[in-house]
């Protein structure tokens, strides 16, 4: 018995080991930030400015100048900026912890129509991954399913919870459609050659969805017994209350995917990915789609474009009208997540001034994901989620985050790098 309770002592230690931080209580008291530099998320900036929030919520917004009774701790913040809590749309946060460990991937399901899969009850809300986002802002994400033609749904969370229902700003938001692809390009490993070709197919699979959606439409405007559970959650894109991601990048797929949902009478449509949508900006203003943009530190796709061309799109689709916003898929995604504030700084060197790029991962982002109503920028009656940096938070040698808050709460910015960090630093120090 002796040797059984060390060995469960030990599992419980070890086990604390590895939890992230302790999840911030709820906001009792109230908090005013005085002397910074305030970036609303919307374009305004308010200098020497004052904000206060009590319960969860921005209860004021000015300048330090005003004679106003301050509320609950002040906090000196001259010199330093304020700025809303970054979104991050399209993540697998939280699905993934370890790529080599399969136990621990939690991001895919068989099949190719997969409108139920509820991707939130996947959701680990103590993966070391999620909490190493905070200390650069990345207060908030879109948990997004992969795989298959239709991969799921996907929820929005805030980064800082107990579980995946303390974690929800917006459950099941939409519906991710992974748009069949046009052209292709040569698989290397098979040596094939890397040229774009036709993909023969892709007429029947485009059939198959309008099918799909048929089939839908039969089953509604039918007897609904007995029940088809991936066809009742395709309802939510027709009566509103879900939004159709389409995940295409070329122009001629852009263009389809747009026309089906017309076709389809789905009320909203937001293109993900979109390498080429500034060949087709008429189409999405005409039609409302908004993009969310891929990766800005990216290659270009062929060798005809231009080689910063990813870098200056988000310049070329805001210049031309679209709501767009960033999102970071792709190789080492969760991970390179907490970079997702400098792929907006990277926006600004190629014709966007800071406020449009601080937008496209705060304000921009929450209206396309239909959260702007709490959060997405700081103005009196919204979640008081936003942190304080000692610099230029789009810039990675000066966003340092000396404090942070979700709904009001007082969250950590430890995580398992940064208590590396001052071990070792203390090692060296001692040399």
């Amino acid at each position: 018995m002796k040797k059984l309770n060390i060995l469960i002592l030990t599992l419980l230690v070890s086990l604390y080991g590895l939890a992230q931080q302790t999840p911030a209580p709820k906001q009792t008291n109230a908090y005013s930030i005085e002397g910074a530099t305030l970036h609303m998320g919307n374009g305004n900036v308010i200098k020497n400015s004052l904000i206060m929030f009590d319960n969860g919520k921005i209860t004021f917004i000015g300048s330090a100048m005003m004679k106003i009774a301050r509320q609950g701790e002040v906090i000196d913040a001259k010199g330093k900026h304020v700025y809303p809590g970054f979104i991050a749309p399209n993540s697998t946060l939280g699905l993934v912890e370890v790529d080599a460990v399969r136990a621990s991937d939690d991001e895919d399901e068989i099949g190719a129509m997969n409108p139920h899969v509820r991707s939130i009850i996947a959701y680990n809300t103590e993966s070391k991954v999620v909490e190493s986002m905070r200390p650069n802002g990345v207060l908030m994400a879109q948990i997004t399913p992969r795989g298959g033609r239709i991969s799921g749904t996907s929820s929005i969370v805030q980064l800082d919870a107990w579980n995946w229902e303390d974690a929800i700003i917006k459950e099941d938001d939409g519906i991710h459609l992974n748009w069949p692809r046009a052209y292709s390009r040569g698989r290397w490993w098979l040596g094939e050659p890397m040229v774009l070709t036709e993909n023969k197919n892709y007429s029947k699979e485009v059939d198959e969805l309008k099918n799909y959606f048929a089939e839908n439409k039969a089953y509604q405007a039918g007897n609904t017994s007995p029940k088809d559970i991936p066809f009742d959650a395709l309802q939510g894109l027709i009566n509103g209350n879900k939004t159709l991601y389409v995940h295409v990048d070329n122009e001629k797929g852009i263009t389809d995917a747009i026309n089906f949902a017309k076709a389809q009478n789905i009320k909203k449509t937001v293109i993900v990915g979109g390498y080429e949508a500034n060949n087709v900006t008429d189409l999405l203003k005409e039609n409302n789609v908004p993009v969310l943009l891929q990766r800005v530190h990216s290659l270009p796709n062929s060798g005809d474009d231009d080689y910063d061309l990813p870098y200056k799109l988000a310049t070329q689709l805001v210049e031309a009208g679209v709501l767009v916003g960033l999102e970071n898929a792709g190789d080492m995604e969760r991970m390179n997540t907490r970079n997702l504030p400098f792929l907006a700084g990277t926006t600004v060197a190629y014709g966007l001034t800071k406020e449009q790029a601080l937008s496209l991962i705060t304000y921009n982002t929450a209206k396309i994901l239909g959260i702007d109503d709490t959060v997405g920028s700081l103005e009196v009656g919204k979640d008081a989620t936003l942190f304080i940096s000692e610099g230029d938070a789009l810039d990675m040698r000066t966003n340092k985050l000396t404090k942070a808050f979700i709904q009001g709460r007082d969250i950590s910015l430890e995580t398992h790098q940064t208590e590396l960090a001052k071990r070792y630093s203390e090692k060296y120090k001692k040399q």
